[in-house]
């Protein structure tokens, strides 16, 4: 349900960008448009992980450098069924992690100093499932081109001022005016609803890899309880960044309305909970030790 409600909203913004290039330019504007989400499209799918990694200064770790955080991974990629994506760290006392890469070969996760120091090894397995979840799904190939088109739907906008005289637009300046302000608005809808039903999808598969939903329930809990009160200063200065942590790393958005890109946590919480009950789990340790 989750992944034909993702491609129905995907299919919406790809609709949305289309509709826009149409009524500022015709037929050869739609066709324009199409040919520009072609290109930033591509580019984003070889480049966009690198290029976020960069943004945040991760440093790649491995066994000897951060032993714990990648024994984590490595277990947790072995039940995943997963090859072993790249491990990084990033120096930040906000307590968050992300993943990325085009697919799993080329996966990338990482997470904050602030995470690694709050969480204990089973809360941050619980973390690190999520990410992986992300990537078995997908998502961030997903989220990488629902940003891109989003960001094109932006651009496409602000160009009808200068280009928005067609007579696909039968409402003329006003129709101009509205394209400009309600199309980047409708766009951003559009990716934060993909943004919060992906999120609630890998909690459950990260909860699975773990198997332990209440260890990522525990990790949710204090993770949102800090980045309340501790800023994240790279994300704030590129909130579009923002959908890809497990938690929204800015402090603009508390509500699970239209404009967040994040469930709420209690509702996230909650959920796992119920995971927890209907697998009849309690938190203990398994076999071998995380990390």
């Amino acid at each position: 349900m989750n992944s034909l409600r993702t491609g129905i909203l995907m299919a919406a913004m790809t609709g949305l960008f289309l509709a826009v290039g149409f009524l500022i330019g015709g037929t050869g504007g739609m066709i324009i448009a199409f040919v520009i989400a072609l290109g930033m499209n591509a580019f984003a799918y070889w480049n966009s992980d690198k290029m976020v990694l960069r943004m945040y200064r991760a440093r790649q770790v491995d066994r000897t450098t951060a032993p714990g955080l990648v024994g984590i991974v490595e277990q947790l990629a072995d039940n995943a069924e997963l090859p072993m994506p790249r491990v990084y760290l990033i120096d930040d006392d906000q307590p968050n992690a992300f993943a990325t890469g085009r697919n799993p070969e080329n996966a990338a996760v990482a997470a904050t100093t602030g995470l690694i120091k709050r969480l204990s090894a089973e809360e941050l397995a619980g973390v690190m499932a999520h990410e992986l979840a992300h990537v078995k799904n997908r998502d961030t190939l997903t989220m990488t081109i629902t940003a891109t088109i989003a960001g094109a739907i932006s651009m496409l906008a602000n160009f009808g001022l200068f280009f928005g005289n067609s007579r696909n637009n039968p409402l003329g300046i006003v129709g101009v005016i509205l394209i400009m302000v309600l199309a980047p608005m409708a766009a951003a809808l559009v990716q934060m609803a993909i943004s919060r039903t992906r999120e609630y999808a890998a909690d459950r598969m990260g909860a699975e890899i773990c198997g332990q939903p209440l260890w990522l329930a525990s990790a949710l809990q204090k993770i949102d309880r800090a980045a309340r009160d501790i800023d994240n200063d790279v994300a704030e200065s590129n909130p579009a960044t923002a959908h890809m942590f497990i938690i929204n790393p800015l402090h603009a958005h508390r509500m699970d309305g239209l404009f967040t890109t994040h469930p709420r946590t209690a509702n996230r919480i909650q959920r796992l909970q119920q995971m927890a009950e209907e697998m009849s789990q309690t938190v203990t340790r398994p076999g071998r030790p995380w990390g």
